[in-house]
Parts: structure tokens; C-alpha cells; sequence
């Protein structure tokens, strides 16, 4: 038996599987976010750590010892910890947007460009590099007191083992090289060289350690293995491993992206080129800041909740007569794939006679939309999976079929970030199982009568897209 840990946004899950991939138990918690300031998202770094340890314990005490725990989280955002691994200060989330103007004028200097020819990536409000950025400005006594400028899934590894390293696919983004280093030339561009120290070491695989903290249920010694983070474990436990196939992973944010066996940084700079721990393999990943959270925006607005969806979205048909919706509701703007921190949502179309189930149709278009925008810049050619949340409504899923215009394949479980971890961990390991059995598919959405009417819809919301941008500045 085997454990993947997921330490999400809002959610932190453990996952138990059996040795045929067969999810047998899962333990979740939910965790906060804090707004200190306007345009701010934080996360009190002790309160996740807990969270682990508490779903790890309730886990264990059902299912029993694991031959390993696996560990991936959310990317990006800045988590500061001291020399032993022990929270310097909160947690500036991948959600914050403070360093808007950071990006701003890194995009106005052309240091953007610069590092997008260096390594694949695009920079955001809340990508470390600028967090880091406006800490050193506004914040420094922060970094002067952190030992280690990392991502969530390492702080949770080094509270556990007291390894501090971390892998490839975080560190790709922003300081990476391509080839598994850490590039002085983007450290200089962002004005961050002075602060390299903080960077931690980069394991060619995966870091591995060995569990030392005590109350976690886990007997001492269990190896724990970090990484990859989300994207990438998705990918992993989705079955995603040749190059041209896809996935989307729609979630509180719509991750798109696509295998690709060659990193292009030529063209129009645009979202992230991650490291995946498979050899000669990297994900072209367009992560949009839209996603179930523009859904929840608007559900709140008309007074319903996420189990009205499904009759909502039958009282209205394709087009949501005529109402359309930019969908780019985020305070941080938007990062694929474009990036603009002042992208802002807009809803068009209304009239007296608009209806709530409109209203919830158009933002679900909005955002389908939004995933063939992306998936069309990443690249994909090949088969799709979906996951995440929003994957558990067979009428959005259907939306999403009919606007991509091919079959959208299921992975075997919801849990495919967990499921993944787990899957990297047996390679990280050296371990043997069977890849297609713990990754296959447990349905097919097939598209349906709406294709033709999305194939208009889709020309409009880029008309509308590029319309909209001049109300931005």
C-alpha cells in the first residue's frame, strides 16, 4: 500500500492505494487563505503543516503502514523557513497579487522576454521571482531571516525528513536552465543574484528522505518522496506521457498542458515549459487564472451553489442567448496564455429578459473557451485527459467537448495529482509496478451537437478577448 499526499490551495488530501493503482481510502482538510492587504493571498505555512500530519495520522490509523509516502502541492507562490525548516514568515500564495507592478515593468524592460528566452517561462504576480522581487524592495528583513526561498512541497519534505532540496519541475520556474540548474543569468535579471543562497539544492530525480518527525501515525524511518508538484503529478497520474497529448485540469485555475519532448522558448513569450522528472521530457503548461473559482464568483452572485449547476446549465441552451463572459475574474489578471495583471473579467449580452441559468451557462462556456485558447497555444495534438473538480459535472464536461472538439478522456480515479506523486515515486525508488494499469482511463466524453454552435462561440470570445484588452490599462 502506498500514500500520496496533495497539499492544495484550500484542501490538503492523503490517498491510500493498494498495489494495483486501486484507490482503497482517502483523508482530507480543508486549510485558509488570508488577505492581509487588498490584491494579497497568504497561507499561515504552520496550519498546512498540520494539515498533513493530521490527514497522514487519520489515514494510517484506517488503512495501515505504506511501504512509502509521496508528497506534491501547489507550485509557485514563495514559502520562506529558517535553517531548520520552521516558517520565517506566511506564505505568499500563487493566488497574491503584489507584485503586479513588478511584472509590469519587467514586461516594459524586456527582462520578461529575457527570461522566457532562458528557460520557457513566463513570469506573474505570483510567481517566486517576482514575490521575491518585491520582498527584497519592500520586505527584506524577511529574506535576510529565511534560509530558504522554496514551494510548499519542500517545506512539507523538510519538515518531515529535515531534507532540504528540491526538484526539477518547481525550480524550472522562474531560476531554471533547462537542463536541471539553477541559470545565473535569470538571477540577474530579476536583480535577485544576492539572494542565490536561498535557492535550495536540486535533486536530479526526486528528493528523498527518510521520516524523523514523530506524530504523524507514520512509523519512523518510512521513506518520503517530494515531488514532482501538481502540474506535473497530474500529468503523471493521468497517463499524459507522449509528446503532443494533453491534459486539463480544471480546478480552482485551468491548467492546460501538453508533453513535449523539445522546449521551444523562441516566439511570443507565454506560459510555463516544465521540468516532468522523465528524461528528455518537459510539459508545455498554459495554467490560466481562470477556472471553478469564476464559477463560484458567479454561483454566489446569483444565489445558487455548485448542485443547482446541472439544471441551470439544461435551462439554457449553447450560447447562453447570446450573454458571453470573459472569464478573467482573478485580482492578479491573467498568465496564460497571455500575461496581463490587469486583465479583467467582463459579461456581455444582457438583457431584461437574461436568466440566472444564463448568467452560469456563459461562465461555463467562458471558461471552456478559455481551456481551447490555451491547450491551441500549448501545442496539442494528441489525446486529452480531464481532471479536477469541475471534471465531476458530466454537463460542463460536455460543454468542454463540444468547444475542444475531441474526445475528453477520464483518468482512472479524481485523485490524479496523488495518483501521480505515487507513480514518480516507484521510478524515484527504483521500484517496479505496472505504469498502465495505475494510470488508464475510466471513461470518454464524447463531443456532441454543440460543436458547431462552440466553433462560432470560440471566434467570438477571441473577438471579444481582444476588444476587451484596451479597457485594461
Amino acid at each position: 500500500m502506498y500514500i500520496g499526499v496533495d497539499v492544495g490551495t484550500s484542501i490538503t488530501k492523503a490517498v491510500a492505494f493498494d498495489e494495483t493503482g486501486a484507490q482503497v481510502d482517502s483523508e482530507s482538510v480543508q486549510t485558509k487563505l488570508m488577505h492581509p492587504a487588498p490584491g494579497q493571498t497568504e497561507q499561515d505555512v504552520d496550519e498546512v503543516l498540520r494539515s498533513v500530519t493530521t490527514v497522514l495520522n487519520e489515514l494510517v490509523a484506517r488503512v495501515g503502514q505504506p511501504e512509502f509516502a509521496a508528497i506534491t502541492g501547489q507550485g509557485d507562490g514563495l514559502w520562506l523557513t529558517d535553517a531548520e525548516g520552521r516558517p520565517s514568515r506566511a506564505a505568499v500564495s500563487w493566488m497574491d497579487g503584489r507584485a503586479g507592478e513588478t511584472v509590469r515593468s519587467w514586461t516594459a524592460d524586456g527582462v520578461e522576454e529575457a527570461l522566457f528566452r532562458i528557460n520557457g517561462n513566463i513570469q506573474f504576480p505570483g510567481s517566486p521571482a517576482a514575490i521575491m522581487s518585491y520582498l527584497d524592495r519592500h520586505e527584506p528583513e524577511a529574506l535576510d531571516r529565511a534560509a530558504t526561498a522554496g514551494y510548499c512541497k519542500d517545506v512539507v519534505l523538510q519538515h518531515l525528513t529535515g531534507v532540504r532540496a528540491t526538484d526539477a519541475s518547481d525550480t524550472t520556474m522562474p531560476f531554471g536552465d533547462l537542463h536541471g540548474g539553477y541559470s545565473a543569468e535569470a538571477l540577474a535579471l530579476t536583480g535577485l543574484g544576492h539572494r542565490a543562497d536561498l535557492l535550495a539544492p536540486i535533486h536530479p530525480r526526486q528528493p528523498v528522505g527518510e521520516l524523523r518527525l514523530p506524530d504523524t501515525g507514520l512509523a519512523k524511518g518510512t521513506p518520503i518522496v517530494s515531488g514532482p508538484y501538481d502540474l506535473p503529478a497530474c500529468a503523471h497520474g493521468s497517463g499524459v506521457v507522449e509528446p503532443g497529448d494533453g491534459m486539463v485540469i480544471i480546478g480552482t485555475t485551468l491548467a492546460c498542458q501538453v508533453i513535449t519532448d523539445a522546449p521551444d522558448t523562441s516566439g511570443r513569450p507565454a506560459g510555463l515549459t516544465l521540468a516532468t522528472g522523465v528524461p528528455g521530457k518537459w510539459l508545455r503548461a498554459m495554467p490560466a487564472m481562470v477556472g471553478t473559482a469564476s464559477l463560484d464568483w458567479v454561483l454566489r452572485t446569483v444565489g445558487a451553489t455548485t448542485s443547482a449547476v446541472p439544471a441551470l446549465l439544461a435551462e439554457s441552451p449553447a450560447g447562453a442567448n447570446g450573454v458571453a463572459v470573459l472569464p478573467y475574474f482573478s485580482p492578479s489578471g491573467e498568465r496564460a496564455p497571455f500575461v496581463d495583471p490587469g486583465a479583467r473579467g467582463q459579461i456581455t449580452g444582457l438583457t431584461l429578459r437574461t436568466t440566472h441559468a444564463d448568467l452560469v451557462r456563459a461562465v461555463c462556456e467562458g471558461i471552456a473557451y478559455a481551456a481551447r485558447h490555451c491547450l491551441d497555444a500549448a501545442g496539442l495534438t494528441g489525446s486529452l485527459a480531464v481532471a479536477g473538480g469541475g471534471a465531476r459535472s458530466p454537463e460542463w464536461l460536455q460543454i468542454f467537448a463540444d468547444v475542444l472538439d475531441r474526445p475528453l478522456r477520464l483518468p482512472r480515479c479524481p485523485e490524479v495529482g496523488a495518483r501521480g506523486v505515487v507513480v514518480n515515486a516507484f521510478g524515484a525508488l527504483g521500484l517496479e509496478h505496472d505504469a498502465a494499469a495505475w494510470t488508464g482511463s475510466e471513461r470518454i466524453v464524447e463531443p456532441g451537437r454543440g460543436v458547431e454552435r462552440h466553433r462560432e462561440g470560440y471566434r467570438r470570445y477571441l473577438e471579444h478577448l481582444e476588444a476587451a484588452r484596451p479597457l485594461w490599462s
